[in-house]
Formats: C-alpha cells, structure tokens, sequence
C-alpha cells in the first residue's frame, strides 16, 4: 500500500511538472502569434505640414507604435497606424503604387488603409487628426 501511494504521488508530480512545462512552453508562442492589441491612450503629435509631401508618406511615433500620414495627389491627409493587422510588422509606403506593403507576408493595404490582398484580418486603423495653421495635430 506505501508502494501505491508513492506511485500516486509521484504521478500527480510528474503530471504537474508537464503541465507547467506546456504552459511556459505555450505562453511565448501564443504571444508571438497573436496579433499586437492596438494602444487605446494616446498623446498628440504635432507635425509641420510641409514634412508630408504630396504622393508620399511621413512615419512617426504615436501611442508607442509607428503611424504614418499620407498625402494623396490630390492634396487629401490620411492618418494611419503603420501596425499590419496580420502578425504586427511595419507596413512600408509604396509611392511608386500609392500603396502599403507589409514586408513580412506581402499584404496589400491601399492609401486609405483597406485591405487590397495577402494575408491581414482587418484594415490599418485610421487616427484621428487636425490642420490648423500649416500644423497637422495627430491625436
């Protein structure tokens, strides 16, 4: 009988030690994987309007992840996370296309940041901004 309780007992050991084994195990892969949660509070971030020239794109620091403004030939300001939705890479501006690029899994995002192909869930979400006297308040 001291015989089963001993097995018993270092079974439920055995079976713990995997158990905390799988978890420490498991943890850094889900948050590897998972997408990157997006930033509720923010400041504001100010730029000089003459910094976003017009087809292209100025990236900048914003909530603690990188955001772009974009300025499409027509004169129109689009303020966006720069954070792909797939696996959080940096997108890159594509002047030449008007369009971003995911460099990690080559996702498509248009100027407005809708999805045009690859793998994201979900647009780059939009930021809300302000012109006022040649100065682009982002925030």
């Amino acid at each position: 009988m001291v015989d089963e309780d001993r097995r018993k007992f270092l079974g439920v050991c055995l079976g713990g030690v995997a158990a905390a084994a799988a978890v420490a195990v498991s943890y850094p892969v889900y948050n590897y994987l998972a997408p990157l949660q997006q930033a509720k509070t923010a400041g504001k971030v100010v730029i000089p309007e003459q910094e976003v020239p017009v087809g292209g794109a100025k990236f900048f620091e914003y909530a603690g992840s990188t955001a772009v403004l974009v300025r499409r030939q027509s004169g129109d300001l689009v303020a966006l996370s720069a954070v792909c939705t797939h696996l959080g890479c940096i997108v890159q501006w594509e002047k030449e296309k008007q369009d971003f690029l995911c460099p990690c899994h080559a996702g498509h995002y248009s100027h407005e940041g809708a999805v045009l192909s690859g793998p994201p869930p979900k647009p780059l979400a939009k930021l809300p901004f302000v012109v006022a006297n040649g100065v682009i308040t982002v925030g």
